[in-house]
């Protein structure tokens, strides 16, 4: 494959942008190589500046579940655009899409839009300290919510598992407030509570995706619901990225669980900045004009976006693809694991709905610890194998690869001989 326009723009982009990328992922350093530079998308696939086809399992990390550029999306986006762009004000389409969320998530009365899951995680945070009157948050070492400073402790791919600040310009003070456990752990969890009599909430991912996929056992996500509400502490669930995705709704109800508070974005925005947070009436009647817990944003509920949101959702509705999504994810999980047999390569797959994850290592994956096991040398050479072969992947070991309802028979026959020749490349 020829890379050549995309080396040249990452010498170029370095010149006005920071590594040359708006995001660090982007930058591929945990996989090697330039980043490639995209120039557009259809459907199941998308196109780099080179001229480039893949399969595309990154779909902007989630929202494009509908695969690129849906037609009913489109249409209504741009039907939006031709009434104006933002407003500053409120518009129907922000009371439409809030009934279909509310309607989606039991226990959720209202809901509240921002701009991107960072910002409804903090301003979830800011809710449950408001509600109960406490100031520590417990989170889970490989979660990720958000680049807020207290949340960057302990975020995946590699931060430390200590309450220390995991990025360079976050003071101590700043996370001296955040306590943090082991995902599957529920005994460390416990260990807090016995400490602390000032835990305002517990923050989780239900079904993690920032150190690939991990799932709760039974045992853990009931015994952290009962503990939460013996102690009188809200439960977080950050469903930034598994909202919509396994099922119409939240993974809370697939693993058995319901949250105080519930954190959106991705699919809800159909590919546009959209972020949310939402709780039943007694604790989002906190929140400023009802409340004293103020968080305001001048393109939250952006008419675009909410346009985009609400076409997304209807036609998920409509198409109904998760029993597809599982059936798609079991073939792709057994191709990955068949072919890593066949050429002696340790792996490990993880799967949630539309969400599917290979960890390469023997050892099975519960939490954090157990990804960091992986080989991250392994999966950088299948990375580039499978760019080498049409399929377009997350740069790194520790990211979910996403699904979309556009994937057929077609796409699965070229993902297997894909997987087949990038796993010979690992065992050259």
């Amino acid at each position: 494959m020829n890379f050549n326009n995309s080396e040249k723009l990452y010498k170029k982009g370095c010149e006005n942008l920071v590594g040359a990328v708006n995001s660090p992922v982007r930058a591929f350093a945990s996989v090697g190589g330039n980043p490639l530079f995209i120039d557009k998308a259809k459907g199941a696939y998308i196109k780099d500046v080179d001229g480039n086809k893949y399969i595309d399992l990154v779909l902007s990390y989630g929202p494009m579940i509908l695969g690129h550029r849906n037609k009913k999306v489109e249409k209504a986006v741009t039907k939006a655009i031709k009434k104006g762009t933002s407003f500053g004000a409120s518009t129907n389409a922000e009371i439409k899409l809030a009934k279909i969320v509310c309607d989606a998530f039991p226990g959720m009365d209202k809901v509240r839009f921002v701009n991107s899951g960072t910002e409804a995680v903090l301003s979830a945070i800011r809710l449950a300290r408001a509600h109960t009157g406490k100031d520590k948050i417990v989170k889970f070492s490989g979660c990720y919510h958000g680049h807020m400073d207290a949340m960057l402790v302990a975020a995946g791919s590699g931060l430390a598992t200590l309450s220390l600040p995991g990025s360079k310009g976050v003071p101590s003070q700043a996370v001296e407030n955040t306590l943090i456990s082991e995902y599957n752990n529920l005994e460390s969890v416990k260990a807090h509570f016995e400490k602390h009599d000032d835990i305002a909430a517990v923050i989780l991912e239900p079904v993690t995706g920032n150190m690939g996929v991990v799932q709760p056992s039974d045992e853990f996500i009931k015994g952290l619901r009962a503990l939460t509400k013996e102690k009188n502490a809200l439960l977080i669930c950050d469903e930034v990225m598994t909202g919509f995705r396994s099922k119409f709704g939240g993974a809370q109800e697939l693993v058995g669980v319901e949250a105080d508070i519930t954190c959106l974005g991705k699919v809800i925005g159909g590919g546009f900045p959209v972020g949310a947070y939402g709780a039943c009436n007694e604790i989002m009647e906190n929140v400023a004009p009802l409340g004293g817990m103020y968080q305001a944003g001048t393109l939250s509920g952006n008419p675009i976006a909410m346009a985009a949101g609400i076409s997304t959702l209807t036609e998920l509705k409509n198409q109904n693809p998760y029993d597809k999504f599982n059936t798609v994810a079991e073939k792709l999980e057994n191709m990955l694991l068949s072919s890593a047999k066949k050429y002696g390569v340790d792996l490990v797959v993880n799967r949630f709905g539309s969400m599917i994850n290979p960890f390469f290592t023997n050892k099975e994956v519960k939490n954090f610890a157990d990804a960091q096991t992986s080989d991250t040398a392994k999966f950088a050479k299948f990375f580039w194998a499978m760019i080498e072969n049409g399929v377009f992947l997350p740069p790194s070991q520790f990211e979910a690869w996403f699904l979309s309802s556009t994937i057929t028979i077609k796409e699965l026959k070229k993902l297997e001989i894909a997987i087949e020749k990038s796993m010979a490349v690992i065992a050259e």
